[in-house]
């Protein structure tokens, strides 16, 4: 064979080939295919394996079977009590339906917008109904599954199935955190002033009743250490008078000896008193001065003076 036949056969080979590739296609296992035929939709082809088409008349669009994530960009929502919240979401869905998807997104980067706006919508709508406590508790599931019913029924009609929906991040924008932290701390710094005005109030009250108690005690106290002096001196005296009634000279003369005693001690007040004074008499006469004076013979042995003779 010459060498220009050479090149005739594996040109014609070569034609053969590129016909084979514009008339044959292949869809794998994880693969959607939509035929279409001068632009428009013939047939959806679902079941992998070898497909033919018609050359430069039919093409072939193919979409992927897997499961597919997509992530909305942060988001920010005014809840149902007015608070304002930055939201993050993430949704997983699948390509279903190829020809309804060709005809209302057409491509998948056209999905990705299309399903965020119905996420970020959905959202508002279901946050904008619920306060901030709402999302801190188990409601919160609750409110995913109503946000995730809601975006799978609306992509339906591009085509798609969602197949979950969640929140992975509801935060306070950093303004209003810092808003919400300084009136946190104000209210703590006036609940502790109340506390601590409270506390001086209970001391103040215990301070007073303890007082109260206190001169209540005291006052108890005085009157029966009166009563008790007062009894004292009562027996005291009684004591006194009766020595007094016994000896009224002893008595006297003990009296006196504790008015030296006091009077004559280093540091007691100076007296001066004259010799004839009442208080000198034991100084003066010395023991002797005890004794009663005695009355003359005289008046002694004198009769009474009823019986003198007239």
């Amino acid at each position: 064979m010459s060498a220009r036949a050479a090149i005739l056969v594996l040109a014609a080979l070569a034609l053969l080939g590129w016909i084979a590739s514009q008339t044959f296609y292949i869809v794998q296992q994880d693969q959607l295919a939509l035929l279409m035929r001068l632009g428009k939709p013939v047939a959806t082809i679902a079941e992998p394996g070898l497909n033919a088409k018609i050359p430069f008349i039919d093409t072939v669009v193919v979409y992927d079977k897997h499961l597919l994530a997509l992530q909305p960009p942060l988001d920010q929502i005014i809840l149902g009590d007015q608070k304002r919240i930055e939201v993050t979401t993430f949704l997983r869905f699948r390509i279903d339906n190829p020809l309804r998807f060709y005809q209302s997104v057409g491509t998948e980067e056209q999905a990705r917008i299309n399903l965020a706006q119905i996420v970020s919508s959905t959202a508002r709508k279901q946050l904008g109904k619920v306060a901030l406590p709402a999302l801190l508790t188990e409601k919160r599931d609750q409110i995913t599954d109503r946000i995730r019913d809601e975006v799978a029924t609306e992509a339906n009609a591009l085509g798609v199935v969602v197949t979950d929906v969640r929140i992975l991040r509801a935060e306070l924008p950093a303004e209003t955190s810092q808003a919400i932290y300084d009136r946190m701390t104000s209210e703590r710094v006036r609940e502790a002033k109340e506390l601590r005005a409270q506390g001086f109030e209970a001391a103040q009250q215990i301070r007073s009743k303890a007082d109260r108690d206190r001169a209540v005690l005291l006052s108890d106290a005085l009157r029966a250490s009166q009563t008790e002096r007062g009894v004292a001196d009562a027996e005291a005296n009684t004591v006194a008078v009766s020595a007094y009634g016994r000896d009224a000279e002893f008595y006297d003369l003990y009296r006196t000896l504790q008015v030296y005693r006091s009077s004559l001690t280093q540091g007691a007040p100076v007296l001066v008193l004259a010799p004839s004074s009442e208080l000198m008499k034991y100084f003066d006469a010395g023991p002797n001065a005890r004794k009663p004076a005695t009355q003359p013979p005289a008046l002694q042995s004198q009769p009474p003076a009823k019986e003198r003779e007239p």
